[in-house]
């Protein structure tokens, strides 16, 4: 199976480096952005099985990233971050799209990202 192409867009210096790099694993590869629209520009040269995005980001919102994920490939993972809770209006994105609060544990994150690697597997067999 071919490893978990991730995009992962975070505003925060710091964080993105950090981040990336723990997300980073033998099954998954991680490309880091530090705004929406870099990541919306290279996901429409080549799109990727999951987007995990910050949700408060300069210009364009991570929510507004994830619309124009699912518009342009619906059925692509998103995993929305935010420190504050994201409570009401998730599902209407549609089934592929998670959130996880601020801070996260990496582990939290590993896990989330292993049930989407599941998913995925499954829909690809």
């Amino acid at each position: 199976m071919s490893p978990l192409q991730i995009f992962y867009v975070e505003d925060n210096d710091d964080l993105r480096e950090t981040i990336g790099l723990l997300l980073e694993a033998d099954d998954r590869v991680v490309t880091s952005f530090a705004t929406a629209e870099e990541a919306l520009e290279a996901f429409e040269r080549a799109p990727c099985d999951v987007v995990v995005t910050d949700v408060s980001l300069p210009t364009m919102s991570g929510v507004d990233l994830a619309r124009a994920v699912l518009a342009h490939q619906p059925g692509t993972w998103v995993v929305l971050s935010s420190g504050y809770a994201i409570t009401r209006g998730i599902e209407t994105l549609g089934p592929t799209v998670r959130s996880l609060p601020k801070p996260f544990e990496i582990e939290e994150m590993d896990t989330l990202l292993a049930e989407i690697a599941g998913a995925i597997a499954q829909r690809r067999a």
